[in-house]
């Protein structure tokens, strides 16, 4: 009996200093000083998670460079599924899900199978990656499009071509880009938009050292569509 009057006295003491809370500050005030309670609190897990992710980051960039050596050398097999030692980019994507180092290692990944012809595995990944960086996303593009070349999706393969120029918008990288869309949608048998690929090199990059075949081609292709 004399615990449960206890535990009754804790409840009514608890109770009052709520109660007495709230005729000091008033409702506005109380239900002010629960939003600050609350905001406090997702502030501070909000902070643990930001901290435990940028050490996952951290964790990850230690771990990508040799995988990133075996790439760099062929040594694609050991660049993917580690050496026994190192990771590769399978297990940093698998173990450092959600970090910036992780979505890198797609792009790696997605690279190391279209080198291993391994073309569906290459979309997959590369699909899977993206980044801010416009040159390094470009690039993704065409590499995806480069994949479904070999697999003789060519409709497939020119968009990827396109989305990779328009993503870039540079004279230096997008006509490259361009050329192999027009060969791509003249694989698939649409000349006239491979027509129109070559329109954008001749029109919007007249600096381009692609410039007098991006002429050449749509002659050609001219040609073949009876203009």
């Amino acid at each position: 009996m004399a615990e449960n009057t206890s535990s009754e006295e804790k409840k009514t003491s608890g109770a009052s200093s709520i109660d007495k809370f709230k005729k000091e500050v008033g409702p506005v005030g109380f239900i002010g000083a629960i939003v600050g309670v609350a905001v406090l609190v997702i502030a501070s897990v909000l902070f643990f998670l930001n901290y435990t992710k940028e050490q996952k980051n951290i964790d990850a960039q230690n771990e990508i460079f040799q995988a990133q050596y075996y790439y760099e050398n062929d040594s694609l097999e050991y660049a993917l599924q580690g050496d026994g030692r190192n990771l590769g980019f399978l297990d940093i994507i698998d173990i450092y899900s959600g970090t910036e180092v992780a979505n890198l290692a797609s792009f790696y990944a997605g690279a190391s199978y279209l080198k291993q012809r391994q073309y569906e595995q290459a979309i997959d990944y590369l699909e899977d990656f993206s980044t801010s960086e416009i040159l390094v996303q470009g690039r993704a593009y065409s590499l995806i499009g480069d994949a479904y070349m070999e697999l003789g999706n060519f409709t497939d393969a020119a968009d990827n071509y396109e989305t990779a120029a328009n993503t870039v918008d540079d004279e230096y990288f997008s006509p490259g880009y361009l050329l192999r869309a027009s060969l791509a949608y003249e694989k698939a048998g649409d000349i006239n938009s491979g027509i129109a690929a070559l329109d954008q090199i001749i029109n919007n990059y007249k600096s381009a050292n692609e410039l007098l075949e991006a002429r050449k081609q749509k002659a050609r292709l001219q040609v073949l569509a009876g203009r």
